[in-house]
């Protein structure tokens, strides 16, 4: 469900007690917002206490640079909260990094081109030059940085200025056959997503579904995550599976599992664009 063009959208996360959702719900009130979705959750074995709520901003009283100063004077701080707060209205920029598996990346500029996604996409940040023409073909810039052992710190701090130069808000890692830095992941947390070729934790290493053919499985899947400094290891978005047999080949695996691997990422990035992802610690609660 998509949200009112003109809303403001808290994710909160506290440790819970009675009354929290009387709290933020009354704030919103007593300023004139009208709550249109709210969602939920406590987790019982840590008492924490997990919130995403939009609201109109039609009538709202407060100016949008004024919200977060009231919230942490009205009940944030004294709650102990932490929160973000995003407005629907924001068209967020994706950056996109690809090597030379490809069927993620035309997925997504399909989704792009065809209005399905509220998103920009400025930039495209390649480590071979393969996909350029189609890059340039919808106007989006193309820029082609070689990674090696060498030049790996070097290229990655020019990936960096472009994310800044181009007013990024996110990355996502289609089938980019690069592993990130430390540096990288903690300049941009629970910022870049990634689509991972297996049902994690699964078959490691470049060849998962000779692997997983080999091994005989009777279901393959894609897992996708944010980046952290531990290798796939991140926070879950989304996952997903297929069933197989002994009846299908290793080429049948390759195409269900890109299949598979394009609708996963596809909707991780749903919803990231919808601000329904809350991370804490190393897990998602995506409402």
């Amino acid at each position: 469900m998509t949200d009112h063009l003109n809303s403001a959208i808290l994710l909160i996360h506290c440790p819970d007690r009675r009354g929290i959702v009387r709290a933020v719900t009354d704030f919103i009130f007593r300023h004139g917002g009208n709550v249109t979705a709210l969602d939920q959750y406590v987790d019982a074995e840590q008492g924490m206490f997990f919130m995403r709520v939009a609201w109109s901003l039609d009538q709202f009283d407060l100016e949008r640079n004024d919200i977060d100063v009231a919230f942490a004077d009205a009940l944030g701080r004294e709650m102990q909260m932490e929160w973000s707060l995003e407005f629907t209205d924001h068209v967020q920029r994706m950056a996109l990094f690809v090597s030379q598996h490809s069927h993620c990346f035309y997925d997504i500029l399909a989704r792009y081109e065809t209005g399905e996604w509220r998103v920009e996409i400025p930039l495209i940040i390649s480590n071979h030059e393969t996909l350029r023409p189609a890059v340039e073909r919808l106007g989006i810039d193309f820029h082609c940085l070689p990674v090696n052992k060498e030049n790996k710190a070097q290229q990655e701090q020019k990936q960096l200025e472009l994310l800044q130069h181009y007013g990024v808000d996110f990355v996502v890692l289609a089938r980019y056959m690069q592993i990130l830095s430390e540096d990288f992941v903690s300049a941009w947390p629970h910022k870049v997503i990634n689509i991972h070729h297996s049902f994690l934790p699964a078959f490691a290493g470049a060849r998962p579904y000779h692997a997983a053919y080999e091994r005989g499985v009777k279901i393959i899947g894609a897992t996708s995550h944010y980046v952290t400094a531990d290798l796939d290891a991140g926070p879950i978005i989304e996952q997903d599976v297929v069933r197989v047999s002994h009846e299908h080949s290793i080429d049948d695996l390759v195409r269900k599992g890109r299949d598979l691997e394009k609708i996963v990422l596809a909707r991780a990035i749903w919803q990231h664009l919808q601000h329904r992802v809350l991370a804490y610690r190393n897990r998602t609660i995506v409402f």
